[in-house]
């Protein structure tokens, strides 16, 4: 038979121990202050409720002013408790500034509350757009290959050719340019004819695009 297993979480006694602590020095420090009977021990339990409203908001909604505002807030006066309950204050007879801060908690912890509850998440700290990625200048395939002069003209001329007359040399096969690079080619074109006042030629293309001389050519083909 398998017996129930019983362990005990030391972060959970030490939160308890921890929060029993604090509790106690809220309570102390408003009694001191002239809260007395429940109200001495409202104290505690509204700013431990604070603090974990502006917690679970920051834990839900994401990082906001106004959660943090309040954690602060709630943070400072738990701490605030402890550290004036270990000595550096006379509770007989707790200062006036004291009074002041514990008798005009109620009112700072109820606007908090109400904040937290029913504001919209509206106030979270913007996050940078991802970096766009940059165009490739050339594509991986070709989209379109170049085009060859095939007019009426060059065929009527063909065919007017004596009989005994040799064949003319087979043409060499296209180069296929990608479009992008056309374009590329066409603002490297401008830019050049804008700075010099001539049109570019074959060899400053190629030494501008940086390509073989077989695709330069059939670029300057299709810019002319």
């Amino acid at each position: 038979m398998a017996r129930p297993a019983l362990r005990v979480d030391a972060v959970l006694v030490q939160a308890v121990i921890a929060g029993a602590l604090s509790f106690a020095h809220l309570h102390d420090l408003a009694a001191a202050a002239g809260q007395s009977g429940w109200k001495a021990w409202a104290y505690p339990i509204s700013v431990d409720l604070l603090l974990v409203a502006a917690w679970r908001r920051l834990r839900s909604d994401g990082p906001s002013r106004l959660a943090w505002c309040w954690f602060l807030i709630a943070l400072f006066a738990s701490l605030g408790a402890n550290v004036a309950t270990a000595g550096f204050l006379d509770l007989a007879n707790p200062p006036a500034l004291l009074r002041l801060g514990v008798a005009g908690w109620p009112a700072l912890a109820f606007l908090g509350g109400t904040l937290l509850a029913h504001s919209a998440a509206t106030d979270r700290e913007p996050v940078p757009p991802a970096p766009a990625a940059e165009p490739e200048s050339v594509p991986d395939a070709p989209t379109r290959e170049a085009e060859t002069d095939t007019s009426p003209e060059a065929e009527t001329e063909e065919a007017s050719a004596l009989p005994i007359a040799a064949p003319p040399p087979p043409a060499a096969p296209a180069v296929p340019v990608p479009a992008a690079l056309v374009e590329h080619a066409r603002k490297v074109a401008a830019d050049h004819e804008a700075r010099t006042g001539a049109r570019i030629d074959t060899d400053t293309l190629r030494a501008r695009l940086g390509v073989p001389p077989q695709l330069a050519d059939a670029i300057a083909t299709q810019l002319a």
